[in-house]
């Protein structure tokens, strides 16, 4: 299903990666209903699957990328919530660096992902709610000097 960019956006427990014991384990994205969804891309695309790096810590995403010719796209997915989001280069977090959805996204929306566009990643922190963060959370963030919706959920909190 795919969000509608000027939709506020809700923070669900676990979209910064971290977790308190006491509150349980954190959901996973389900990795396979992944691979299949960007094998389903990349067929979209008239491509192929490039590399596929899943989430290691401290990163919140699973990394991947579809090849068009002389084209790649990096595909990003978080670890903890069916979301789905493009970004230009692979990197170990994004602030703002994030792309529109490239017109074969909807392959992923097709396999109940959520396909997150620019603006929306790139929505000020006080535009969003973020009343499920932790104290810990927050410092966090204020630490790694974290503004967007996007640098939140597309994070390696090394």
């Amino acid at each position: 299903m795919a969000v509608d960019k000027d939709a506020a956006f809700t923070l669900p427990r676990g979209a910064t990666g971290f977790f308190r014991p006491k509150d349980g384990p954190l959901p996973e994205t389900d990795r396979r209903r992944f691979r299949a969804a960007l094998y389903a891309a990349a067929r979209a695309a008239d491509g192929r699957v490039g590399e596929l790096e899943e989430q290691a810590y401290p990163r919140t995403f699973h990394t991947a990328t579809v090849v068009e010719g002389t084209h790649e796209s990096v595909v990003l997915c978080h670890a903890h919530h069916p979301w789905i989001a493009f970004a230009r280069e692979r990197r170990d977090w994004y602030t703002e660096e994030f792309l529109a959805p490239p017109p074969w996204a909807h392959a992923f929306a097709d396999l109940g992902f959520a396909v997150l566009g620019r603006a929306q990643l790139t929505l000020p922190l006080p535009d969003v709610d973020t009343s499920v963060l932790t104290r810990g959370e927050w410092r966090e963030v204020r630490f790694y000097g974290i503004t967007t919706l996007g640098g939140v959920l597309f994070n390696a909190w090394a």
